[in-house]
């Protein structure tokens, strides 16, 4: 594994750092490294997987915008008597 050194770490920070590690029964090298990992890999997985929702428009552009008609209903029967 390589070294990385921080320096000028702010003292809150340093703090925060050492009071997760502890919460997480980790070393500080190793919380480091979970907050590095965790960030990561869910940038990754966000980068490879657009929302949703973009990904859904992009497909349906070429199709220009219409509307979807609307299904008519009927009135809910009673319900049974047994």
């Amino acid at each position: 594994m390589s070294n990385i050194i921080l320096e000028e770490l702010e003292p809150e920070l340093k703090q925060r750092l050492q009071q997760r590690a502890m919460r997480n029964g980790h070393t500080i090298e190793a919380e480091i490294t979970s907050i590095l990992s965790i960030v990561l890999l869910s940038d990754i997985s966000t980068n490879s997987n657009d929302d949703l929702t973009k990904q859904i428009a992009q497909r349906f552009a070429p199709f220009g915008e219409f509307d979807i008609p609307e299904t008519p209903r009927e009135a809910i029967r009673e319900a049974p008597t047994f």
